[in-house]
């Protein structure tokens, strides 16, 4: 055996002692195990209505025994299409108690993106919500992809047949019991989370139960001595179908019986009559909404005292936002790091320890980061020194779905390579640099430029396209577009964004469309470089 190959076996080794230390569940036990300890604690208060434990734990019952009558087994994959609401919630612990495996969707992908989705994940059912705006994207994706059933919840309609087109009262209408289902937490998959990962080109991160529930308790050792369980109440306004949002909204406040106070959507003016009377204790949020709580009308008077944990990520937080919301609170904003390949949470400041102003904090527990060489890939670096942070534990995902070329890229001997250039100090605390990727980081939000870039081609008048994140006091980034137009065409900023507006989200529409007259600026070989052109404009990321 050679040296690399035995240090691999030792890595590995090593890992499976660590996940067999936390004794890893499947992960809708957090649940199962939340209700028989609090059932009558409020689980989830949303749009006035509260459900307790018992009653989410016997909705997930229902739905999950539908599921299983409507053939989902181990490895079906089912799809949540919508923003929060309680539907999330209960689908969410019902795929993965039938035995199925959860695949996000942002309801705000256009169809073209949301059918690659359907069809590279293999999802064959979706849950979603019998709105217009859903139920239409839904119906296009019957015809341009592999999906072959939608659950419609909330309200009924006369168009829905019972076979394809399914309400969720008939779901859980179903007098079958929950047959038991075999889970191998380190092995089976729980939910399939598309990122960009380190080429920008969408891929499905395989996140599996032991990876979502050692996760969790990698949180609860975050919060340990500050968070009660069964105390405390946790603001729900990061969409769940976001992995920072899945991780800590909605599986680390469950396995901690939070009351989770939902909202659809972060609207300050819809949270400020609630706040008052439901202050959370806990709250997970991106910059742009801490910046929104401190400075908004509606929310800036707020007493927000009762914060006892605030965390920041999704991306870096600026000082001046942080400073105005701590002065605001009184609650002090930990910073934590994470990807979606690490289910997210990698490190975090320690709250009631030492906060280091602009770092991400220190390794989760049992989480190992290392600053790699950006030369060979391989050398450690000291402390200090700059390189790409590398990280090893047992919330790194299996893999990316079907595609083994990718995960070979990225996983590498026991690490994950981020792509994200970053030092560590004398005291083990990690600071982030730079990225090495090209994704636009939108208050938190990832942004492909490659797919923008794809969207903008599409007008028969664009000869070229390079799209780019350029920094923004708000958003942290924005999306800008510069477009050279094929000689004779005339188009304009207006004209391009309604073209868009069926192809991309509101979060990846360019807030800037800058034309120019002359080529945009390519490498020696003739690719159009994104580089470049951000040196020509003077743009710093």
């Amino acid at each position: 055996m050679s040296a690399q190959a035995a240090a691999k076996t030792a890595v590995s080794a090593s890992l499976a002692d660590t996940i067999t230390k936390y004794d890893p569940q499947p992960l809708d036990i957090i649940l199962q195990r939340t209700a028989n300890k609090f059932p009558n604690h409020t689980a989830i208060h949303f749009d006035g209505q509260d459900f307790d434990y018992k009653t989410l734990a016997h909705l997930v019952d229902r739905a999950a025994a539908g599921l299983q009558s409507m053939g989902v087994q181990k490895n079906t994959k089912v799809g949540l299409f919508m923003p929060n609401t309680p539907f999330s919630i209960i689908g969410y612990f019902a795929i993965l108690r039938a035995g199925g495996t959860v695949v996000n969707y942002n309801p705000l992908y256009a169809v073209r993106e949301l059918a690659f989705q359907v069809d590279d994940s293999e999802t064959d059912i979706i849950i979603t919500l019998n709105m217009d705006m859903l139920k239409s994207k839904t119906d296009e994706l019957m015809q341009d992809s592999r999906l072959k059933k939608v659950i419609f919840c909330g309200a009924h309609s006369d168009d829905l047949d019972g076979q394809i087109k399914i309400h969720w009262d008939t779901l859980i209408e179903t007098q079958a019991d929950v047959r038991p289902v075999n889970i191998d937490p380190v092995q089976d998959t729980a939910v399939l989370q598309y990122t960009g990962g380190t080429t920008g080109t969408p891929k499905a991160a395989v996140l599996t139960h032991s990876n979502l529930y050692i996760n969790s308790v990698q949180f609860e050792n975050v919060v340990e001595g500050l968070l009660k369980e069964g105390q405390e109440r946790i603001l729900g306004v990061l969409p769940l179908f976001h992995v920072f949002s899945m991780t800590v909204v909605m599986n680390c406040a469950i396995r901690m019986g939070m009351e989770i106070l939902l909202f659809s959507k972060f609207d300050p003016k819809q949270l400020a009559p609630y706040l008052p009377d439901r202050t959370p204790t806990v709250l997970p949020a991106v910059p742009a909404m801490y910046a929104a709580f401190a400075s908004h009308k509606d929310t800036k008077d707020i007493d927000l005292s009762g914060v006892t944990f605030a965390v920041s990520g999704g991306a870096p937080i600026p000082p001046e936002v942080k400073s105005l919301f701590e002065r605001q609170s009184g609650a002090k904003v930990v910073e934590a790091y994470g990807l979606t390949e690490t289910s997210p949470l990698a490190t975090a400041n320690p709250p009631l320890g030492v906060v280091k102003s602009g770092s991400v904090g220190l390794p989760a527990t049992d989480t190992v980061v290392e600053i790699l060489s950006l030369e060979d890939g391989k050398t450690i670096l000291p402390q200090g020194e700059h390189g790409e942070v590398c990280i090893s534990g047992p919330q790194v995902m299996k893999g990316y779905f079907n595609k083994p070329d990718e995960t070979a890229q990225v996983l590498k001997d026991g690490r994950l390579h981020t792509g994200d250039i970053g030092y560590l100090d004398q005291d083990g605390y990690l600071f982030l640099v730079d990225r090495l990727k090209d994704m636009i980081l939108v208050s938190g939000f990832n942004v492909y430029p490659t797919q923008v870039e794809s969207a903008v081609h599409m007008h028969p008048a664009v000869e070229e396209c390079i799209v780019a994140g350029v920094p923004d006091d708000k958003r942290g980034e924005a999306v800008h577009a510069w477009v050279k137009l094929r000689e004779g065409e005339t188009l304009d900023e207006a004209q391009l964004k309604k073209f868009l507006r069926d192809k991309i989200s509101a979060t990846e529409m360019p807030r800037r469309i800058i034309f120019k007259d002359e080529p945009l600026p390519k490498t020696a070989v003739g690719k159009l470089s994104r580089k470049l052109l951000l040196e020509q404009e003077g743009i710093v990321r």
